[in-house]
């Protein structure tokens, strides 16, 4: 890791504005949290004071490194990367909804995986915000209506394998019991 990356990592963790780190001792009278600019571009940091002052003054502020827009919505006690993350989970159960399909529905495995691309590829433009994401959104809805009747019989042999699974748990708990029951007479 070069110097300056590490430089660059413990900015990351201090306020954009007056460089104070959370945890920071050196002014015991405030607290020192840090909100993170839940902006896909951004993911700054700054501390509750900047923000108060600099939002006393206007609606929104750049921020003093990427210069994004920052408001008192996109501010979160989150990091960028937890944000990131919920999104990322939301929209992949939503996307694996509708592409639902398994490898036995393909008559090769590359197909299959191209299919597995081609839904990461989605999931990843929409996540990141990318230029193409509402394409990649209009075609999961195309995708969705085109498929309607198929999607949701894989949803229902889903449905009844996962609850063939949870049959067989429960029968293996209970023979468990059976036999610890027969051990202890």
């Amino acid at each position: 890791m070069e110097p300056d990356d590490i430089a660059d990592d413990q900015n990351f963790f201090s306020c954009a504005i007056c460089g104070l780190s959370e945890g920071d001792s050196s002014n015991l009278t405030t607290q020192n949290t840090l909100q993170t600019n839940a902006t896909v571009g951004c993911g700054h940091q700054f501390c509750t004071s900047c923000v108060e002052r600099e939002l006393s003054r206007r609606k929104t502020f750049p921020c003093p490194i990427c210069e994004t827009v920052v408001k008192r919505v996109t501010l979160s006690t989150r990091t960028l990367d937890d944000v990131q993350c919920e999104k990322d989970t939301s929209w992949r159960r939503r996307i694996l909804k509708v592409y639902n399909k398994v490898e036995k529905d393909f008559p090769s495995l590359l197909e299959y995986n191209n299919y597995l691309e081609e839904v990461e590829d989605i999931i990843f433009s929409i996540v990141n915000e990318e230029p193409n994401a509402e394409e990649a959104k209009a075609k999961v809805k195309a995708y969705e209506e085109a498929n309607r009747s198929q999607i949701v019989m894989r949803q229902s042999q889903r449905a009844d394998e996962e609850r063939c699974i949870a049959d067989r748990i429960a029968s293996e708990q209970r023979e468990a019991e059976r036999r610890k029951r027969e051990f202890q007479e």
